[in-house]
C-alpha cells in the first residue's frame, strides 16, 4: 500500500503514462487500416499484447471512445466506429473551416523557417510519381498538419486532429486520380505563395476551396460507389 506522496504521485504518473500508450498503440492500429472500421476489438488479445491487466485496457478503450474512434455496446463489446458518408461530409465542412482559420493566422505570423518547411513539402509532392497515391496522400497530410500545427492556436490543432482521425476511418485512397497529383502540388505550392504575401484572407480562401475540393471529390466517390454496389 502506498502511503507517502511521493509514492502516490509515482504511481500516478505510471499509471497515466501506461494508459497513453495503450490508447496510443490501439490508435496506431486503426488509423493504419490494422484495426479496420467495423472490427472488434479482443480485449483478451489487446491485453496480452500490450502485457497489461483488463483494467488499464478498459480505461483506454473509454478514452479512444470519447475521441470517436470507437464505440462501446453493452452485451457487443467495442468495435472501431464507421463512418458515414454523411457524417464524414459534415467533417469535411468543419474542417474547411478550421483549415481556412489556420491559413489567416499563420499569414500573419509565419516565418523564414516555416516557409522553407512548407516549400520543402511542396517540392516533395512535385517529386512523386503519378501512381504513387500513397505517398501524396503522405505528405499532404503532413502539409495541412504543419499549418495548422503552425498557426499557434492550441485548441485549433486538437480539434483538426481529432476530425482528421475520424476522416481516416472513412477516407478511400482512390479519392485521388493519378494524373491529378501534379495539379494539387500546385494548389499547395500557390497556398505557400499566399502565405509568403502574408495575405491572410487570401490563403484563408484558398484553403477553405481546396477541402470543399476534397468533400466534393469524396461525395462523387462515395454516390459512385452506392450505384455500383446497388447494380
Amino acid at each position: 500500500m502506498l502511503t507517502h506522496p511521493a509514492e502516490q504521485a509515482l504511481a500516478l504518473v505510471q499509471s497515466t503514462s501506461l494508459n497513453r500508450l495503450v490508447v496510443e498503440s490501439i490508435e496506431e492500429m486503426i488509423l493504419s487500416g490494422e484495426l479496420p472500421p467495423g472490427s472488434k476489438l479482443n480485449e483478451v488479445g489487446l491485453s496480452q499484447r500490450f502485457g497489461v491487466s483488463r483494467g488499464p485496457l478498459r480505461e483506454a478503450l473509454r478514452a479512444l471512445e470519447e475521441t470517436g474512434l470507437i464505440r462501446q455496446e453493452k452485451n457487443r463489446g467495442a468495435h472501431v466506429r464507421e463512418i458515414k458518408l454523411s457524417e464524414a461530409a459534415d467533417i469535411y465542412d468543419v474542417r474547411a473551416g478550421l483549415d481556412a482559420t489556420a491559413g489567416r493566422l499563420l499569414a500573419q505570423r509565419i516565418t523564414p523557417e516555416q516557409l522553407r518547411t512548407l516549400r520543402d513539402l511542396t517540392e516533395a509532392m512535385r517529386a512523386v510519381q503519378p501512381n504513387d497515391i500513397g505517398r501524396f496522400h503522405e505528405l499532404n497530410l503532413s502539409f495541412h498538419d504543419c499549418i495548422v500545427a503552425m498557426a499557434g492556436n492550441p485548441v485549433l490543432t486538437e480539434h483538426y486532429r481529432r476530425l482528421c482521425k475520424l476522416l481516416a476511418l472513412f477516407r478511400r485512397r482512390n479519392l485521388l486520380a493519378p494524373m491529378a497529383i501534379p495539379h494539387f502540388a500546385e494548389e499547395h505550392s500557390m497556398i505557400v505563395n499566399l502565405l509568403e504575401a502574408r495575405d491572410g484572407h487570401g490563403a484563408s480562401e484558398a484553403l477553405f476551396a481546396h477541402a470543399q475540393g476534397g468533400r466534393q471529390r469524396m461525395l462523387k466517390d462515395g454516390e459512385l460507389a452506392g450505384m455500383a454496389h446497388a447494380g
